[in-house]
């Protein structure tokens, strides 16, 4: 089958499943890619997690930040929402910046994130993945300032509203009601920049080779593995990641290392026309989707 033709089947699965997307797989080894929509701007969510970890661990590397510096996190000081993480604590806790690293990347937490960009601040964020050659990712502002959309204004029964609203209020130029969906406001990228970024943290030039190692181990670390993994996890190999989701947007980045030494970059940025906070078909398709296209790649 052509690529052209994949394409437009995998363009059908998706909109048979509610979604729409921007799809990069490319073989890390050759620089052969396909795609659906890869440089179609998305909001990034917590994708900007990975940036944020590149940025902090230069600053470890070159001694300007020590990662065993401990930081008071307060509860209440960091107002980031999240089901998991420091967002959960009724107490003061006290973490060094290493740990801050680890529960920001492999668990996503929102409020050690924000720690880190206490640190880090978004603006310098933005310029580290300019220095390593990455233009097509923007950041912003801090994780804190997701939590004030329309989906914390209503009763956890009526969330699904949130979702009707984040689904109508697109606008053609990729803008949005909702700040944080309006890619002119959020932090923001792109299928291609996210695995340009992939690649140059697993084939390291423009990124410190310690600095790429340490996000490799921490992306391979991540425990939020239902949406992509189950499509790229087995015996034979192994799936680094990291999601990202704001209301109905479902975001995947990552890496297929495979034991015969098959590499592959895959980002996958959706954004779902139902209505509802919990779709795990949606999810099994979006997965399908990069699979297929890493399948027809890898030939």
């Amino acid at each position: 089958m052509t690529a052209e033709k994949l394409v437009r089947e995998l363009r059908g699965m998706l909109e048979d499943a509610g979604l729409s997307g921007s799809f990069l797989v490319r073989d890390l080894s050759n620089g052969d890619e396909i795609g659906i929509d890869p440089d179609l701007e998305y909001p990034i969510a917590s994708l900007v997690k990975v940036p944020l970890a590149v940025a902090v661990l230069e600053r470890v590397d070159d001694g300007r930040i020590d990662a065993a510096t401990m930081i008071d996190v307060p509860p209440g000081r960091i107002e980031s929402a999240g089901p998991t993480g420091l967002s959960r604590f009724r107490h003061p806790a006290r973490i060094a910046v290493e740990d801050l690293l680890y529960l920001s990347t492999a668990i996503s937490d929102s409020a050690a994130a924000d720690a880190l960009f206490d640190l880090v601040p978004p603006a310098e964020v933005h310029r580290a993945m300019l220095d390593a050659g990455i233009a097509g990712i923007t950041v912003r502002h801090p994780m804190r300032d997701l939590v004030d959309t329309p989906a914390e204004r209503f009763e956890p029964g009526n969330v699904h509203l949130a979702h009707s609203l984040a689904i109508g209020a697109r606008t053609s130029g990729r803008g949005h009601a909702v700040a944080q969906l309006d890619v002119s406001r959020a932090n923001s990228g792109t299928a291609r920049a996210f695995v340009d970024l992939l690649e140059a943290l697993w084939v390291p030039s423009r990124i410190p080779a310690g600095v790429a190692e340490r996000v490799r181990l921490l992306m391979a670390q991540n425990v939020i593995r239902h949406r992509l993994a189950p499509d790229f996890s087995s015996d034979a190999s192994t799936w680094s990641a990291k999601t990202g989701t704001m209301l109905n947007e479902r975001h995947e980045i990552g890496v297929v290392e495979h034991d015969d030494g098959g590499l592959f970059a895959v980002a996958a940025l959706t954004e779902s026309t139902v209505p509802a906070v919990i779709q795990p078909a949606a999810e099994a398709v979006m997965a399908r989707v990069a699979r297929i296209l890493h399948d027809h790649l890898r030939g």
